[in-house]
């Protein structure tokens, strides 16, 4: 199982991932992102594409999809907060999402 982030852990990655628009849910120890596509066909197959990387990895997203904006919540439910994991795949939808 993964483990909760140290606050130095928190800090660090944060400071990294609100420079590409992630902001903390301290209420749910969460990160959460609006992505906005061009339409429905780009927003969809860029969550075709996570969702492949999410299941090779064992960690889904929170997220809903309308028209070309997709919002995404990431925690860890099984530790009950941030993980390493977290961070891994915010970075990779990034990635995708050019």
């Amino acid at each position: 199982m993964a483990e909760k982030l140290s606050e130095t852990e928190r800090e660090t990655a944060l400071s990294e991932l609100q420079e590409t628009g992630w902001s903390l849910d301290a209420d749910r120890d969460a990160i959460s992102k609006e992505f906005k596509f061009s339409n429905f066909v780009s927003a969809f197959g860029w969550m075709s594409q996570v969702a492949m990387v999410a299941e090779k990895m064992n960690h889904h997203p929170e997220w809903s999809n309308v028209y070309n904006n997709v919002s995404v919540t990431l925690t860890t439910h099984d530790a009950e907060g941030l993980t390493e994991l977290d961070l891994k795949l915010a970075r990779r939808m990034d990635k995708l999402a050019g």
